[in-house]
C-alpha cells in the first residue's frame, strides 16, 4: 500500500491491536514485542507514570527501537573509549500505551500507531534484533551443563549454533552469551566470595602443579589473609627478582581490603608481576605473614631490594623477614599517599 493509506487487512489488524487487554505491564510488552517481531522491527520501553499518591503505575508507553534521535553530546565528543555505535534512530513514530484499569487490574490498549519511517527487517534478520533476541530458559540450562564441562565460552556459542542449525537460528549473538556467562558467575560468587575464591585456588593448583596459593582463616573459618602467584611468576622472580616492589595502597575490592602486588621489572624493562596478595588489615603481623608466603613461592629466594610506599607496618615487617635486604622509598607513592 501507499504511505499513509489503509487497507481493509490495516484496518482489522488496528482493531485486533487496540482490543487487547492484559493482566500485567510486563504481558501487554510481551504481545507488542511478539508483534514487532512478526512486522520486523524492534521494541523499546519507554515512559512509565505512575500516580503521585500512591506510586502505583498506571500508564506505560512501548515504541519502536528507532524511536527518537541520539543526542548531540554523543556527535560532539572528542575523546572516545569506544568506538562509536551507528546510528540506529532516525524519529519514528510508531507506538503503542497501555493503561490500566483501577477498578479490575486490567491494562487495555488506549493508543496504537503503526506507521514507520523506515525499511522493516526481514523475517531472518529479525533475530539480529536486541528486543527479540536472547538466551531461553532451555539455552541457559545448556550454557551451564556445557560450562561445568569444561568448554570455554567461543566453545559454547559453536555448539549452540551447531544444535541450532546456524547462527541466524541460535536466536542470540555472542555478546548475549558473554553477558549472561558473565552474570551468572557472579551471582554465583556474590554472598560467597572467599569459599569461591579458594576453590578457584585449588582448582588451579589441580591443573597446575607450579601454582602456589597460601592463605589464613581466623577461629571462625572466615578468610584473613591469602598470596597466590602462578607458574610463569615465579620463574619471571628467579630470573628478574633482584628488585621487588610492592604497594599496599590498592583497594580495588569492595570489602575495601589491601590489595598487595609484587612487581618487578624484566630486561625488556617491562613489568612483570611476582605475585599477589590480600590482607585483612595493614598490620605488622599480616605484612609479615605475606612476605613469608611470599619467600615461600620463591623458594626461599631474598630479593636484593624492595622499594615500597613508606608504610610503617611494611617497613617493620620488611626489616623481619628480608634482614639483609636493602629497603628503599619510592617517593611517587608517598607524595600520592600525602595527597
Amino acid at each position: 500500500m501507499e504511505y499513509g493509506s489503509a487497507t481493509l487487512e490495516d484496518i482489522a489488524e488496528y482493531d485486533t491491536v487496540i482490543s487487547q487487554i492484559f493482566g500485567s505491564e510486563e504481558e501487554g510488552y510481551n504481545y507488542y514485542n511478539a508483534y514487532a517481531r512478526s512486522k520486523g522491527f524492534g521494541v523499546r520501553k519507554e515512559e512509565l507514570t505512575r500516580k503521585s499518591d500512591t506510586n502505583i503505575a498506571f500508564r506505560r508507553l512501548y515504541v519502536c527501537s528507532k524511536e527518537g534521535y541520539w543526542a548531540r553530546k554523543h556527535f560532539e565528543k572528542t575523546k572516545r573509549v569506544r568506538t562509536p555505535r551507528p546510528l540506529s534512530r532516525c524519529g519514528c513514530g510508531a507506538q503503542m500505551e497501555i493503561d490500566l484499569r483501577m477498578d479490575n487490574g486490567e491494562w487495555f490498549v488506549k493508543d496504537f500507531l503503526d506507521e514507520h519511517n523506515h525499511p522493516l527487517a526481514k523475517p531472518e534478520q529479525t533475530t539480529y534484533i536486541r528486543s527479540h533476541r536472547g538466551l531461553s530458559d532451555v539455552q541457559k540450562a545448556d550454557v551451564i551443563e556445557y560450562g561445568i564441562g569444561g568448554l570455554r565460552t567461543h566453545q559454547i556459542m559453536e555448539v549452540m549454533e551447531k544444535d541450532s542449525g546456524g547462527f541466524s537460528k541460535v536466536g542470540f549473538i555472542p555478546r548475549d552469551l558473554y553477558n549472561f556467562v558473565a552474570k551468572y558467575k557472579k551471582e554465583r560468587i556474590e554472598g560467597r566470595d572467599a569459599e569461591f575464591v579458594l576453590r578457584y585456588m585449588a582448582a588451579r593448583k589441580d591443573m597446575d602443579g607450579e601454582f602456589f596459593y597460601k592463605y589464613t582463616t581466623d577461629s571462625e573459618g572466615h578468610l584473613l589473609n591469602i598470596f597466590w602467584a602462578d607458574a610463569q611468576s615465579r620463574i619471571d622472580y628467579d630470573a628478574f627478582g633482584g628488585v621487588v616492589i610492592f604497594d599496599s595502597t590498592y583497594r580495588v575490592n569492595k570489602y575495601n581490603l589491601p590489595f598487595v602486588p609484587f612487581i618487578g621489572v624484566n630486561h625488556h624493562r617491562s613489568t612483570t608481576v611476582f605475585g599477589f596478595g590480600i590482607v585483612s588489615a595493614e598490620t605488622e603481623a599480616s605484612f609479615v605473614w605475606l612476605l613469608e608466603a611470599f619467600l615461600e613461592s620463591t623458594q626461599q629466594k631474598h630479593p636484593r631490594s624492595v622499594i615500597t610506599d613508606g608504610d610503617h607496618a611494611m617497613a617493620k615487617a620488611i626489616a623481619a623477614g628480608f634482614p639483609n635486604t636493602d629497603h628503599r622509598l619510592c617517593s611517587w607513592h608517598i607524595e600520592q599517599n600525602m595527597i
